[in-house]
């Protein structure tokens, strides 16, 4: 019997098709719902008794964490009132406090807000960030700029010189911030008619200049959003959670199923943004606009990431775009003057050179209104579909998450010594990362070292003479935690709606 014949060896003059990839540090949010992780974890505890009192510790954890931050909290909102858009010169005129005073306050607002951003697990978007980002098209395809003498300088350039950071800053951090979370994909199916014809003629334009030696002088754009991404090479099997592929128009096969079928493009999101800042004084008025904006918003593209730039200029067609249409009517003119003199034979050239640049001034022309149409309707999108809150509603939100990760941090880190046992620091953070991969399917950069610092804090974690932490056993753990208010609160209601027996 023969043996089966060997594969055929692979052809390397045989290209495979380049991949976009943009590379992406993994997180530190957990994005389980608490609920959830309480409940998955419990029911891996066989003991009924064991699991019974896991459930108690989980509530008493909550509620103790809570009571930390809520003093933190009021402090905030009660900051913010004073800076509210809407209603805080009002209530800064009843308490007549005064400009030096102020100026304090609003330090201490941002000072409190950066903390509770820290503790959300929320990161200031770098000028590196945005540069991969705007690399890209995605929906949005006209050049987004910001109208900087409507922006205020003074408030967070004092901010950040009074308090430094560890990261490196973006340039525009004297305007506003951008702080952003969570990594998504966003993937739109459509026809993509316009976008098509206009990838078709800009690849003819480009052809043609090639041709007549122009594409030296028009064949590059100076948008810095158009610029050429970085080379990125493509991700082995145990990096794919750190590496997310965009699939883009500008970038497809020019083939006949393509053009003549719907395609799906592909981008990955922000899933949560939030933008701090605030408006320049205007000329006219004789007190200083003291309102801080803080605005929330979910799942933007990155390369769209300029829809949530504030006061942003109204776009229009660029100066290289005007350069382009009148460097078009030129090179049709002379192709007309030149080819008067020619052989009936080269009219098909002559058809073909004036059909290109025709047809390159009106994409130039139809592709800005198009564009124009699009920005609205994302700009429309943004303020009833992205934006999930604004100004109070946002701090109430970071609030409350700012709990729900402590806690998730705290539980994960108990369960893990109490099953496993003893750890060091870097194996408790292993191990747990290795936890909520198995059972959640999620990957995230575990913060173990804020995690034990609060058990610590609660009594219920130790560390032995090697470096090795360990927990308390759940009965002696509830014990030392003890009964917290809110406890005694339900068994209040529960006593009261409980009918008396005789």
């Amino acid at each position: 019997m023969k043996a089966p014949a060997a594969p055929p060896p692979p052809d390397p003059k045989k290209k495979e098709k380049k991949k976009e990839v943009i590379r992406l540090e993994r997180e530190s949010v957990i994005p389980v719902l608490k609920s959830r992780l309480i409940m998955t974890l419990a029911n891996l505890i066989e003991n009924d008794s064991d699991r019974d009192e896991f459930l108690k510790l989980c509530k008493r954890v909550q509620y103790t964490i809570r009571a930390w931050y809520n003093i933190q909290f009021e402090d905030l909102m009660g900051l913010y009132a004073l800076f509210d858009p809407i209603h805080g010169a009002q209530t800064l005129e009843q308490q007549k406090i005064n400009d030096d005073d102020i100026d304090e306050l609003e330090q201490d607002f941002l000072k409190c807000l950066f903390q509770v951003m820290d503790k959300s697990n929320f990161k200031i978007a770098s000028d590196e960030e945005l540069e991969i980002a705007n690399s890209g098209q995605y929906l949005l395809n006209l050049p987004i700029t910001v109208d900087e003498s409507k922006l205020d300088t003074k408030l967070l350039s004092k901010y950040f010189a009074r308090n430094p950071r560890e990261e490196k800053l973006p340039e525009f951090a004297d305007k506003y911030v951008i702080f952003r979370r969570g990594i998504g994909i966003d993937r739109t199916t459509d026809w993509f008619i316009m976008e098509k014809i206009d990838m078709i003629i800009a690849r003819t334009w480009k052809w043609l200049m090639k041709k007549v030696g122009g594409d030296k002088f028009f064949g590059k754009k100076i948008y810095k959003r158009n610029k050429k991404p970085r080379k990125k090479r493509l991700p082995s099997e145990m990096e794919q959670d750190f590496y997310v592929e965009r699939i883009r128009i500008q970038n497809m096969e020019l083939t006949v199923p393509n053009v003549l079928s719907k395609i799906t493009i592909q981008e990955p999101t922000f899933e949560r943004i939030i933008v701090v800042y605030r408006r320049a004084t205007e000329e006219d008025s004789d007190k200083l606009d003291r309102g801080i904006y803080v605005k929330h918003l979910k799942n933007i593209p990155m390369a769209d990431l300029e829809i949530v730039l504030p006061e942003k200029k109204n776009p229009s067609l660029t100066p290289m775009d005007w350069v382009q249409f009148i460097a078009s009517a030129v090179v049709g003119l002379f192709a007309v003057v030149t080819s008067l003199d020619m052989p009936k034979a080269d009219a098909w050239v002559l058809f073909a050179v004036l059909s290109t640049v025709i047809g390159y001034c009106a994409k130039i022309y139809f592709g800005f209104q198009q564009n124009m149409a699009q920005y609205q309707n994302l700009i429309t999108q943004s303020m009833y579909d992205k934006q999930l809150d604004s100004g109070r509603g946002t701090l109430l939100h970071l609030c409350d998450d700012v709990i729900q990760q402590e806690v998730k941090e705290v539980i994960i880190s108990y369960y893990i010594l109490m099953e496993q046992g003893k750890a060091t620091l870097l194996d408790l953070d292993n191990r747990c990362e290795e936890l909520i991969k198995e059972r959640f399917k999620f990957s995230c950069n575990f913060d173990v070292d804020d995690a034990v610092q609060k058990l610590q804090k609660l009594g219920i974690v130790a560390k032995d003479e090697i470096g090795r932490y360990y927990c308390i056993g759940l009965k002696r753990a509830n014990e030392i935690i003890g009964t917290t208010t809110e406890e005694m609160v339900l068994k209040a209601k529960q006593g009261q709606a409980a009918p008396r027996i005789a």
